[in-house]
């Protein structure tokens, strides 16, 4: 808060109004990527991809390559999506043949696909269960629960929780 205070007038000249404004003037949006602005970065950045580099192999080659340039490194993330989205148009369409997967439309991880795949196969929801396990006269059926925590892996533990139905 301080140094907000301090860039705009100091306690006594400082108008929240004022700082807002600038505020959003310097956010203005859309930005120009930085791909459509550097000629140079966006032809280092198309050759690689058609050797079939990966876009984090570029990103991570740019900012080894040129260090104190910062003009001339990019984020895997504003590659990809100069590639899928083509509104922001710095690097063709056809590039995306050259990435290892060959999408031509990009899904965020998590996404499930629209065929089904991705999924846990072999499942028994609950309404699917049998008349006799939701009634509990039969002893011998058990409830189990499964609870997996965010961004769990294969190495990581999962708590579990068998209980008979009575």
């Amino acid at each position: 808060m301080s140094r907000e205070v301090a860039e705009h007038g100091g306690r006594r000249g400082y108008r929240a109004l004022a700082a807002d404004q600038i505020a959003w003037k310097r956010a203005a949006r859309p930005k120009a990527c930085r791909l459509a602005l550097n000629l140079e970065l966006r032809d280092i950045v198309s050759v690689n991809l058609r050797l079939r580099w990966s876009p984090q192999q570029v990103s991570g080659w740019l900012k080894r390559t040129y260090p104190n340039q910062p003009e001339m490194q990019v984020s895997q993330e504003s590659i990809y999506r100069t590639l899928f989205v083509q509104s922001r148009g710095a690097l063709r369409q056809e590039l995306t043949q050259y990435l290892r997967t060959g999408r031509v439309l990009r899904r965020p991880k998590g996404v499930r696909l629209p065929d089904g795949r991705g999924g846990r196969p072999n499942t028994l929801h609950i309404p699917e269960r049998p008349a006799e396990a939701e009634d509990r006269a039969v002893p011998g059926h058990w409830e189990g629960d499964l609870v997996f925590g965010k961004g769990m892996s294969l190495t990581a533990h999962a708590g579990g929780r068998l209980t008979e139905r009575q």
